[in-house]
């Protein structure tokens, strides 16, 4: 293939745009508020996870503590009944009041347990609120620090794509007046040489493998008319000649 000089000149040019939008993509995958977003949300979803599993666990305790409350109320319903039928004098067999007496013990008893139970439910279901309380404010917490973070990574997006249409915009007119036949090649060996399609022959090495040339070949690329489009022995990339390759 043959190009002219200029031509192959802006190559060079091209591939430093190139190598300015690659750089400025991998800062924008690399970006460190990723991690932290990332560290971040795992963080949230636990804590909203917990926060459900609480809400749970608080609603499960208040229905129990108001089953209990109704138990209390039932045994403390038929001990006043009981108590209002003695009262009454309509119990006047001395084994029917015996037992209703019993009855009405029994039913203290009872009713003492069951109080019991309802305060050991309403501490644990102040526990339980405590701990919705607590989470629900990490998990506010959590959201702001969040918000905050894809903030930082969206301010930080936003700099590098103003950055990257500009320097897209120089690669448009330095692509502009490179012929066809040579854009295609450099296209092709850009993406097979991780990025690089073009590269400086300086001071006898080429600038893509870092490879010194002989001087055998370097008297090989020098016999090359001017125009020819070399290519580097060692990795293939267009290898440019400049008034600095020392040939």
């Amino acid at each position: 293939m043959n190009a002219a000089p200029a031509d192959q000149i802006r190559l060079l040019d091209l591939q430093a745009i190139d190598s300015k939008l690659d750089q400025l993509a991998h800062r924008r995958r690399t970006l460190p508020e990723h991690a932290e977003i990332d560290k971040v949300t795992a963080d949230h979803t636990a804590l909203r996870d917990l926060v459900v599993a609480a809400q749970a666990q608080e609603g499960d305790t208040a229905r129990e503590l108001t089953k209990a409350e109704q138990d209390v109320e039932q045994v403390r319903s038929r001990a006043l009944r009981n108590q209002q039928r003695m009262d009454s004098g309509a119990v006047n067999a001395a084994k029917d009041l015996e037992n209703l007496q019993h009855e009405i013990g029994s039913l203290a008893k009872r009713q003492g347990d069951l109080e019991d139970i309802v305060l050991e439910v309403m501490e644990r279901l102040e526990s339980a609120q405590t701990r919705v309380t607590e989470l629900t404010a990490r998990l506010e917490h959590s959201t702001v620090v969040l918000e905050e973070a894809n903030g930082r990574r969206d301010a930080a997006f936003a700099e590098i794509d103003a950055e990257a249409a500009k320097v897209a915009r120089d690669r448009e007119a330095v692509a502009a007046v490179i012929p066809a036949d040579l854009m295609k090649l450099y296209t092709r060996l850009r993406e097979q040489q991780g990025g690089v399609g073009a590269a400086r022959l300086f001071q006898r090495r080429c600038e893509g493998c870092r490879v010194e040339f002989a001087n055998a070949d370097l008297n090989a690329i020098k016999a090359e008319p001017k125009d020819a489009v070399v290519r580097c022995d060692n990795c293939g990339r267009i290898l440019v000649r400049t008034s600095e390759s020392g040939i």
